[in-house]
């Protein structure tokens, strides 16, 4: 069970409100990454730096082992948050961290300071036994959020730095609380805005007939992106997605899936999506496209009768191997110049922070070492799944450092991360740092 100092320090570190996507919140970014990099210091990890970037900053450390021809693991998580948004879905406040029932609530609890500080913690612990048999390097970013910006061009700038034999992330999950998942890839993401604009300025809704209205022409284009059974109808959309081989949809076909939980947990009367694959398949193995916003005209109470000058979404897309962000950004460019409706213009916009989709390959030699720990952790073996979201870092280290990554991070699905009311079960917080010491152990002798 964690100790009550160890979970005090947690809630200080989870009341610092670090918000990347919110420029007010920049000193609250600095004052994360310095919180951050005293506590390592704490740890006993050496050369505990702040290593600033175009945005906010990244907190590195890195502690060698006592013994000769160690390998090297570099541990990677993030300690900036989403926004907290809807405030008036909290139950308590989102920066005020509070135990209830076993859970500790708070923004970023689970995504991913609880990946986080139990990661130094565990380290603090294997120093101060004389126990450590890997290289450990830390990492720790405050972009992941905004879709890791600054941290590619930081790679390649200090490529030396961070080489190591593997990368483990805490940030991430489990199947569920009790069972236990062995993560082998995760989506891509790209990422647009749209905006359609009709007349110069607001005009009077005395000239509809006449004017063509930017709020409908943009909901005619949402529209006509999807049909009515989920099928994404962007052409050339599907025309490099990598078909799951007959073994891995036997296995996606044993995974533990409850639907009515499901159900239950979002609150939705029943389950939609792509026709022909499973709802297992449609979020590992199958790509999305998602409107996330969308605004234009009179917002106010009551009424105002005009003719919005515009109106604008933004949409993400989820990828699959072997899907490229630049050529789905493009098609839907194309999709939407040639299906606006006459009487408006439409720009579209590409997000920086996109990521090419990551999988892990199934012969690589960390995964037997990852199951045989979280087997003693759960006391089943794991299930083998993908992330159904994004970690664009993953294919990063990859690329750029030709390293793979593979998550170890204990938080479960019903967590409520990036919504109201996330929270960290203190049984995950205990599991994250009894592990993390146990699989270092068997790294040491597995890439040796």
């Amino acid at each position: 069970m964690a100790d009550q100092k160890h979970l005090e320090e947690f809630m200080e570190f989870l009341s610092i409100p670090s918000v990347s996507a919110l420029p007010d919140h920049k000193d609250d970014m600095r004052r994360a990454a310095a919180w951050l990099a005293d506590r390592m210091k704490r740890a006993g990890i050496d050369g505990v730096e702040i290593i600033e970037t175009k945005g906010h900053p990244v907190v590195f450390g890195r502690k060698e082992a006592p013994v000769a021809n160690a390998p090297t693991v570099l541990i990677y998580g993030h300690y900036d948050t989403q926004p907290a948004d809807p405030l008036n879905e909290w139950v308590s406040e989102p920066f005020k961290p509070e135990i209830r029932d076993g859970k500790i609530y708070a923004r970023g609890s689970s995504d991913d300071k609880g990946g986080v500080f139990p990661a130094i913690l565990a380290a603090e612990e294997v120093i101060g036994r004389g126990e450590l048999t890997v290289n450990l390097e830390f990492l720790f970013e405050g972009e992941e959020e905004i879709g890791s910006p600054n941290l590619k061009e930081l790679l390649i700038a200090r490529k030396e730095d961070f080489k190591s034999d593997l990368v483990v992330s805490v940030d991430g999950g489990m199947y569920s609380v009790d069972t236990p998942s062995l993560t082998v890839g995760c989506r891509g993401l790209a990422a647009v805005q749209i905006e359609v604009t009709g007349p110069r300025t607001d005009i009077h809704s005395g000239q509809g007939g006449n004017i063509a209205n930017p709020i409908q022409a943009l909901a005619q284009i949402l529209a006509g992106m999807k049909g009515p059974d989920g099928t994404i109808l962007i052409e050339g959309f599907y025309e490099d997605v990598a078909e799951p081989s007959p073994m891995e949809k036997e296995a996606m076909a044993t995974v533990p899936f409850d639907e009515e939980a499901v159900k239950d947990q979002a609150g939705v009367p029943a389950l939609f999506g792509e026709p022909g694959y499973s709802p297992v398949e449609r979020i590992w193995v199958r790509p999305t496209l998602d409107p996330n916003g969308i605004w234009g005209g009179f917002q106010g109470e009551g009424i105002k009768t005009i003719i919005p000058s515009k109106a604008s979404c933004k949409i993400t897309c989820r990828l699959v191997p072997h899907q490229e962000p630049d050529k789905i950004c493009k098609l839907i460019e194309e999709h939407v110049k040639r299906n606006a409706p006459t009487g408006v213009t439409v720009t579209v916009k590409s997000f920086p922070g996109s990521s090419r989709p990551y999988v892990v390959p199934g012969d690589h030699p960390v995964l037997p070492v990852m199951t045989k720990v979280l087997r003693e952790l759960y006391g089943k073996d794991p299930v083998v799944n993908r992330l159904g979201g994004t970690l664009p870092i993953a294919r990063a280290f990859l690329d750029i450092l030709g390293t793979y990554l593979v998550f170890f991070a204990m938080s479960s699905p019903d967590s409520g991360a990036h919504g109201p009311n996330e929270f960290f079960r203190v049984e995950e917080f205990d599991r994250l740092r009894t592990g993390l010491p146990k699989l270092w152990a068997e790294l040491g002798k597995a890439l040796k």
